[in-house]
């Protein structure tokens, strides 16, 4: 009797176990799910950070980096290796590695519709939105015809209408979150274009949604449209249940998470569950779990503090972590090696050609409509075809559901990636926004015309600046009536690669450099107690804010110093007194700050000591009582601070003294003087203006002191030690007053000493650099144009 031989079933991989026992088992690790993810998350996680850093001296966002290292990762580079990819991506690994980038990226996801406030996107001009339509609407007519050629010659037998869509979307999106970035590393957020720009790509943002949702529910493997209609349906009803149903949730928490208090540990677990919950729904509906987590990001309100900590909660681990590892997928599905042959590298020449044309040359015609000046129309083009993580998104969910081949996934991958990449150089090329304001003459406190305004750029980095700063600022507002006091109270803060850091971009206002605080009923802390001192004081205080990265935040302070005609830049010390007295520095990035701000500033800098100067709280006027030094060796510095001295004399809370020091005559200066007699009749006139002030005002007063040594300094300077603020200029011709080099050369011999904690704990110290152009060459050119305009102008601020 025959047998019928039973047909052989497929053979199946054992599923990888989560941990192995060891190597001293005689297990390999790399062969178990938890060590080789491991491996791969340090090994993704190293290497984009490395290329990021290897192209920022191109100024370019880490979203290229991240790109190019999942590529080379991938099957067109190191993935060309197989046995690289058995032992570090073997492919029974890849649902685990899949899985936990798409958690990653879902709460990534998340944190890009929190930072998305709907509020201003209602706000946009008419101007913005009709540039955002026509930066949309011509790239995707565009890839209409693209999309016919890439289909009849390699990427066959999809259905037109989807692939349609798909080239569609991808073609026109414009990355926000990247796009961001890029303006406030180049500091083009406050210009016309940066605004423009802004505006646009919010817009060009939810609507790149709303495409990818018709996409997604247009691709499904039912070839019935009635199954598309439904996933639209019920996309739309979750929506709907959204914003009547989970909106009210989520805002109950926020309000019960007032500002200074702690946020709810269960508010937080609350709301990420509810976030992978809305992940599930629209994951079941068929519209992918990504739609869910950026509509309740959407949804959770922006104001006060639930939002905020929501992102410092997630941002690092996801961003810093799971993010790159959906790069790494994505490179591991791209292999470049598909191109191949003049016909493949002509479809992406094409492909690149046709969503740069599309973009630049719909968004400069209609700019051009509204009468932007063609270098600025031609700059906001390139800006608005900036791709970057959504784009990719896009492409993948294309290959997942078989929309997009190989060969095609690859072409749009490098179409993305050359997009962005060229966005830097080229707008840098085209487009140069004036940074300097008009010519002005009073660059000094010390000058000519005592009844000019005063214009002090007074920076802080947090609010343990705020009351020192206050307090500084009510000691030199005078009595004169015409001499007013301008304070533009500058909040510096550090734009990192956190996602945060976007929604602190969102701050920028139409006004200003790098822009105002001018939001009505504005709950900042910071611009709070200022404008509470305004109202109180005749001293007009103009809150503003600086996000730049701090290695290049000076430019922001001096090109502000500039176009606010200011006399003077206060900048903190980077370092801060701890409770025992002793000095505690904030980072070496701070320190730079400082000697950066000092070398290319417009005007007079003051570097500030802060030690609590009338203490921990604003003090009115009528309890001001401060006692001020100002040591005198003899430098255009030393003139400076004396001049500072003496406006704040004119405040009856102050008493000001002069230790005016004279070298012996065997005393040798360090550094000696140049131009010792030009030097010397400067510094005789201004001591002569303050012999005639301490004659009419019994709180002015001078010592003289004889200078042999430093001990002579440094005795008399001790006997000073309690005075509540020395006004110290930074080249003193004083020699060394420590055995001990300094790690503050920006305070210059005099100032260091009384920083050190040897000296005081309770005396605030303000060094001051007089403005010199022959010192400053990037403002020398500027300097010869006042000296032009002086002639012809009087009295000019």
């Amino acid at each position: 009797m025959a047998t019928n031989a039973a047909p052989t079933a497929p053979v199946c991989s054992a599923p990888m176990k989560a941990t192995s026992n060891g190597a001293f088992q005689k297990e390999n690790p790399l062969d178990f799910a938890l060590p080789l993810l491991i491996v791969q998350i340090i090994l993704v996680v190293s290497f984009t950070r490395l290329l990021a850093f290897l192209l920022r001296p191109l100024r370019q966002p880490r979203v290229i980096a991240e790109i190019i290292g999942g590529i080379l990762l991938g099957p067109s580079a190191l993935g060309r290796y197989q046995k690289f990819l058995d032992i570090i991506f073997p492919k029974k690994s890849m649902t685990v590695l899949d899985t936990l980038a798409n958690i990653g990226l879902l709460y990534f996801l998340f944190l890009v519709g929190l930072e998305l406030d709907i509020r201003a996107i209602r706000r946009t001009g008419t101007n913005s939105l009709i540039i955002a339509v026509a930066g949309i609407s011509l790239p995707f007519i565009l890839g209409i015809g693209a999309s016919v050629v890439l289909r009849s010659i390699v990427n066959k037998g999809v259905s037109n209408i989807v692939f349609l869509v798909f080239m569609g979307v991808a073609l026109s999106i414009t990355a926000f979150p990247v796009l961001a970035r890029i303006l406030a590393e180049l500091k083009l957020l406050t210009t016309d274009v940066g605004r423009i720009a802004m505006s646009a790509a919010a817009v060009n943002d939810v609507v790149a949604w709303i495409l990818l949702a018709l996409a997604i529910a247009l691709s499904g493997s039912d070839s019935s449209y009635l199954v598309s209609v439904w996933v639209l349906l019920c996309g739309t009803a979750f929506i709907v249940f959204s914003i009547f149903v989970l909106k009210p949730i989520l805002s109950v928490m926020a309000r019960r998470s007032p500002e200074g208090e702690p946020v709810k540990e269960l508010y937080i677990c609350i709301t990420l569950s509810i976030v992978l919950a809305a992940g599930l729904i629209t994951d079941i509906i068929g519209i992918h779990a990504l739609f869910g987590a950026f509509v309740v990001g959407i949804i959770i309100p922006k104001d006060g503090p639930f939002a905020g900590v929501l992102i410092e909660k997630i941002e690092d681990l996801v961003s810093g972590l799971f993010l790159p590892l959906y790069f790494a997928s994505s490179g591991l599905k791209t292999n470049v090696a598909t191109i191949e042959g003049s016909q493949s590298w002509g479809l992406l020449v094409l492909v690149i050609f046709t969503a740069c044309f599309g973009k630049i040359v719909g968004t400069v015609v209609l700019a051009m409509l509204f009468k932007v000046p063609f270098i600025e129309a031609l700059a906001l083009g390139v800006l608005m075809n900036t791709k970057g993580l959504v784009e990719l998104i896009v492409l993948n969910i294309g290959k997942d559901r078989k929309v997009l081949n190989d060969q095609t996934f690859a072409i749009l991958v490098l179409m993305a990636l050359f997009t962005t990449f060229i966005t830097t150089p080229i707008v840098m090329a085209v487009y140069k926004p004036a940074r300097k304001g008009k010519p002005y003459k009073n660059r000094k406190i010390q000058r000519q015309d005592l009844d000019s305004e005063l214009r002090v750029l007074a920076c802080f980095h947090s609010t343990r600046n705020i009351p020192t700063l206050i307090n500084l600022i009510e000691s030199s507002r005078g009595t004169r009536k015409k001499g007013q006091l301008c304070i533009y109270a500058m909040h510096l803060m550090e734009l990192s690669e956190r996602s945060s850091a976007i929604s602190m971009i969102h701050k920028a206002r139409k006004n200003g450099l790098p822009f105002w605080n001018k939001k009505p009923g504005d709950q900042n802390q910071m611009v709070i107690a200022f404008e509470a001192y305004q109202q109180l004081r005749s001293v007009v205080i103009r809150p503003m804010t600086a996000i730049s990265p701090l290695n290049s935040i000076h430019e922001d302070i001096c090109t502000s110093a500039d176009r606010k005609r200011a006399a003077l830049i206060i900048m903190p010390f980077h370092k801060h007194q701890r409770v025992d007295g002793t000095m505690e520095s904030l980072g070496h990035s701070f320190h730079l700050v400082n000697q950066r701000v000092l070398r290319h500033a417009p005007c007079s800098v003051g570097i500030l000591v802060d030690r609590g100067l009338g203490g921990t709280t604003q003090v009115i006027a009528s309890e001001v009582s401060y006692s001020v030094v100002v040591p005198f060796f003899g430098s255009q510095d030393d003139r400076e601070a004396l001049a500072y001295g003496m406006r704040m004399a004119e405040h009856p809370g102050i008493k000001l003294t002069l230790l005016k020091f004279t070298p012996k005559p065997e005393t040798a200066l360090n550094p000696p003087k140049a131009d010792m007699g030009a030097e010397s009749k400067k510094d005789n006139e201004i001591f002569s203006e303050f012999l005639n002030l301490s004659k009419s005002s019994e709180s002015v007063k001078h010592e003289a002191i004889a200078m042999g040594s430093r001990e002579d300094v440094i005795a008399a300077l001790r006997s000073m030690s309690n005075s509540t603020l020395f006004l110290v200029g930074r080249t003193s011709p004083a020699m060394p007053l420590s055995d001990r080099s300094s790690d503050c050369p920006e305070l210059g011999h005099v100032g260091s000493y009384l920083a050190s904690s040897d000296f005081s704990t309770t005396s605030s110290i303000l060094v001051i650099q007089q403005y010199d152009p022959s010192i400053n060459a990037m403002e020398k050119p500027l300097d010869d144009i006042n000296e032009a305009s002086n002639k012809t102008v009087s009295n000019g601020v």
